[in-house]
This record gives C-alpha cells, sequence and structure tokens, in this order.
C-alpha cells in the first residue's frame, strides 16, 4: 500500500510531465521522493541502473523519462527514438522488477494506436493497425514498454500501469520549433508574430488534423490517482475526450493574446494522424476525470513561458 512514507523514484523528474508529478506528490506530502540527475544516472546505463536499484529499496516507480519530440525530431532521430527509449524502458521496468518494486507506472502516448483508429480511441485499438509514420519508431518502442508491464503483471501479480496521455502541455513545456509538439510551437509563433509585430504565421501541412490537449497537472493527478490503486487493467486512457483542428488552436491562442495575424499553411511538411482523440471512459469508471480546462490552462502555461523566454 501506498502513503505518504513510501519510498517512490520518479525517473525524468526534471521535464514537462516528471516536474509536475513531482510538485504534485510533494504538494500531497510525501516525504521520501527519490530524484537523481540525468548527469549522474544516465538511465540508458544498464549497469548503473542495475545498481541504483540494488541501493534503494523503492516501494514504488514513476517512469517520466523518455526521448520526445514532434514530427521533425521524430522524422530525422529515427533511430534514436526507438533505441533509446527502449533501453530507458527496459532499465527501468525490469529493475523494478528485480528488487521486488510492487508499484509502477509507465508513461506512453497516444501515438501507439493506429493511424487510422476508430474515435474516439479505446485501449482495444491497440495494434489493430498501422502507425502513423512520422511517429511510428517512438510508438513501437511505447508499445514494447506496455506488454512489458503486462507480461510482469500477469506473470508475477505486479501492480504496474501504463498510462497513456493524450497531447501535454504547461509549465516547462519545450518552445524549441526543432524539437518541441506542435501547441508550445504555436504559443511560441504567435507570441513571436505578436512582438514583432508580423501578420502572419506558419502551420506545417493543411491545419486540419484533430488533437486532444491536457494540461500536465492533470496526467500528474491521474499518476497520483493510479499509483495507490489496483486494477486489473494495464493500459488506461488519460485525456478529456475532446479534440480541435490545429487552426482552432491557434485561433484560440491568437485570441487569448490579443493578436490576429493571417494563417500560411506549409502543404510540404507532414500533416500527421488526421485525428486523436482518446476514449476515456475507463479512467472515468475507475474514477478519474481530468479538471483543469484548457482556457485556465493556456493562461498558465503562457505566463510560465513568459518567465522562462
Amino acid at each position: 500500500m501506498i502513503d505518504k512514507q513510501s519510498k517512490i523514484f520518479i525517473a525524468g523528474h526534471t521535464g514537462l510531465v516528471g516536474s509536475s508529478i513531482h510538485k504534485k506528490f510533494v504538494k500531497k506530502g510525501f516525504k521520501n521522493i527519490v530524484t537523481i540527475p540525468r548527469k549522474i544516472l544516465d538511465l540508458r546505463n544498464k549497469k548503473n541502473v542495475e545498481s541504483f536499484f540494488k541501493a534503494h529499496n523503492f516501494d514504488a516507480v514513476i517512469l517520466a523519462a523518455a526521448k520526445v519530440g514532434g514530427i521533425k525530431s521524430n522524422e530525422t532521430f529515427k533511430s534514436q527514438f526507438i533505441f533509446e527509449n527502449l533501453e530507458i524502458q527496459n532499465n527501468v521496468i525490469y529493475n523494478s522488477f528485480k528488487n521486488n518494486v510492487k508499484n509502477l507506472i509507465f508513461l506512453g502516448s497516444s501515438c501507439i494506436y493506429p493511424k487510422y483508429s476508430r474515435q474516439p480511441i479505446s485501449e482495444s485499438e491497440l495494434l489493430n493497425g498501422h502507425l502513423e509514420k512520422t511517429n511510428e519508431y517512438y510508438a513501437i518502442a511505447k508499445i514494447a514498454g506496455i506488454k512489458l508491464c503486462q507480461s510482469l503483471n500477469e506473470q508475477f501479480n505486479l501492480n504496474y500501469k501504463s498510462l497513456m496521455p493524450c497531447n501535454l502541455y504547461g509549465p516547462n513545456d519545450n518552445y524549441n520549433f526543432e524539437t518541441s509538439h506542435f501547441f508550445p510551437a504555436l504559443i511560441r509563433k504567435i507570441h513571436n508574430s505578436k512582438i514583432k509585430d508580423e501578420k502572419k504565421i506558419e502551420i506545417w501541412g493543411n491545419g486540419k488534423p484533430k488533437r486532444e490537449l491536457l494540461y500536465v497537472d492533470d496526467l500528474a493527478d491521474a499518476v497520483y490517482y493510479f499509483l495507490k490503486k489496483r486494477t486489473k487493467e494495464n493500459l488506461i486512457n488519460i485525456g478529456n475526450g475532446k479534440d480541435k483542428s490545429i487552426i482552432q488552436y491557434a485561433k484560440i491562442i491568437m485570441k487569448y493574446l490579443n493578436h490576429h495575424c493571417k494563417i500560411k499553411l506549409n502543404s510540404n511538411m507532414p500533416n500527421g494522424t488526421p485525428q486523436k482523440v482518446l476514449n476515456v471512459t475507463l479512467a472515468k469508471k475507475l474514477g478519474w476525470t481530468s479538471k483543469i480546462s484548457l482556457e485556465k490552462g493556456l493562461d498558465l502555461t503562457y505566463k510560465d513561458f513568459i518567465k522562462r523566454y
């Protein structure tokens, strides 16, 4: 049973997701949270991860560490996305098992589902079709992590859960145009357009793909909730069940910033999956729902963006 004295390792505590999870558990009064910077422990290093786990007696592990990025970086660094994520996952998950960690949360992404999944996408869609090519290698790595957790649960009666969120955003996000996801990229593009008094921004593809967004603190809340809960289900979608087109998101940001400009569509760049909205019926059935609106989340995110840029 997880309580405030439990020893919990948060892997990837400095990123968008990991920092939010760390903040959540500290706020809830957990006294024994373990974090370690990448420069001290590279989770890709099998030998060092083995030594690290042997030196601790963790009650639970939250795996938020991963190599992540948007369409451009996924297309450019295909082999790194599959190899490095497999290394991280295998080292952390299997060493959790070898060192008798009974509770683990593995975090993935809605990109694990087939490109043309039935909408909204339920957990049963996994492996039912071809993946989107622009993030195929990252998705394959995450699917392997899900199946590793599932196999350990079935064979050894563990409580390892795979939470699959939709697109995330929030404080501590990545706004680098070369590696960021679409929403932080839109925030930075429109912000730059406003301060430079420019009249247009560029959007990749035709702007019609639809995406579901979740404020990162909602995911942290789901991690906190499900870490303490034992379920027969290993794979659980985390989202709010609402989606909008890329163009609609751009217009929402423009309205928030009170800066309206023309959208130039770059048809030479890929669209990605045409639609991704998650079926969150299972999460709701198990007692969890999202709480933070897009309006509130955007306000909090932009204020953090201004502080850091």
